[in-house]
């Protein structure tokens, strides 16, 4: 899977440190610090060089604590370590301020309470600021492991009902060879050339993620075509397959399973066999409508591959479409029906 941007390790970097520039800008934003302290005018470059390194120290700290302290120590639950190492921290940061004031500027300007509460409250930030850091980069990171495993998972799941549907679909199809044959057909050679272009649908198309609408439309046709030859005037086959080239696409071998089902189901020792399949596209959605009359008094002898091609196709939907699709099957006076819209927008 493709990394996404706010991933990119010079993306980090330049976020970091257009944070601390924004961060450590705020003070000469608001007031200068010196405005505020005039007694410090003739002394302003020694107090900035050590506002620049107080910040240094801090940003260190930042660091130290998201990197070091929060995997290492409170994460292994360290505290008396960790209490230790916030304690010396604070030392060492008045320690500085201290050396700094006596030494280079005046001995009279160091307040020890001020100071330590101000180290105090500044340390407090920082160690917050790089924990709550951690933990979001933790979680980002967390979820996109667990994203991208369940988008491995699901295509995994995908390719595997995938395989299911062609192997189900062609032994179906080679039934209908067999029928043709054992009646000596003149229809069995035309049908042969017919399966022949739908195993190259199978073989060449089918490995894409989505096809044109209107491959999968010249598909179901081709099928259609096959079991026309096959059932001849017994079986009434009413086909509307309404599909403009609008550069839609829809993954492969859907829609056939309904078709399939139809056929099964619907011919044989059904009288005034009727099967109805229309298609077409409204408004980026897909229409897709097939009916077939059944005999209820018929009990059927289901064998190990019955109930394959709807199960398959509806956790396809599930899976590639979700809330973008709504599938209706009616079962009722002697007829059966399946309405699917998808959303191809």
């Amino acid at each position: 899977m493709k990394q996404p941007w706010y991933f990119r390790k010079w993306v980090n970097i330049a976020m970091h440190c257009l944070a601390w520039i924004i961060l450590f800008s705020l003070p000469y934003f608001f007031k200068p610090s010196m405005d505020k302290h005039p007694e410090r005018e003739p002394n302003r470059l020694l107090w900035e060089m050590h506002y620049l390194l107080n910040n240094i120290l801090l940003i260190g700290i930042f660091y130290l604590q998201a990197f070091v302290l929060v995997p290492h120590v409170i994460y292994k639950k360290k505290i008396s370590l960790y209490i230790l190492i916030v304690f010396s921290l604070l030392t060492g940061l008045v320690a500085i301020r201290w050396l700094f004031v006596t030494s280079l500027i005046n001995a009279n300007d160091f307040e020890l309470k001020p100071n330590i509460l101000f180290s105090f409250f500044t340390l407090l930030f920082m160690l917050f600021g790089a924990t709550t850091y951690i933990v979001i980069k933790e979680k980002m990171r967390e979820d996109r492991i667990k994203s991208q495993t369940e988008n491995e998972t699901l295509k995994t799941e995908l390719s595997f009902l995938r395989s299911q549907a062609s192997p189900h679909f062609m032994f179906n199809v080679l039934n209908n060879m067999v029928a043709l044959a054992r009646k000596k057909s003149d229809q069995l050679e035309p049908s042969l050339i017919k399966l022949s272009s739908l195993m190259r649908y199978m073989l060449y198309e089918t490995d894409e993620d989505k096809v044109p609408v209107e491959k999968e439309a010249e598909y179901l046709q081709s099928y259609i075509d096959l079991q026309r030859q096959r059932f001849g005037k017994n079986v009434h086959i009413d086909v509307n397959l309404d599909i403009d080239d609008g550069g839609y696409e829809i993954e492969p071998m859907l829609l056939i399973p309904f078709v399939e089902n139809a056929f099964k189901h619907g011919t044989g020792l059904i009288p005034e066999a009727h099967i109805e399949i229309k298609m077409e596209m409204k408004k980026n959605t897909l229409h897709f409508f097939v009916a077939n009359r059944y005999d209820p008094r018929s009990i059927e002898v289901k064998d190990k591959t019955s109930g394959i091609g709807l199960t398959n196709v509806k956790r396809r939907l599930n899976l590639l479409y979700a809330a973008g699709h709504s599938l209706t099957i009616e079962r009722g006076n002697e007829r059966f029906a399946v309405s699917l819209k998808i959303n191809l927008h």
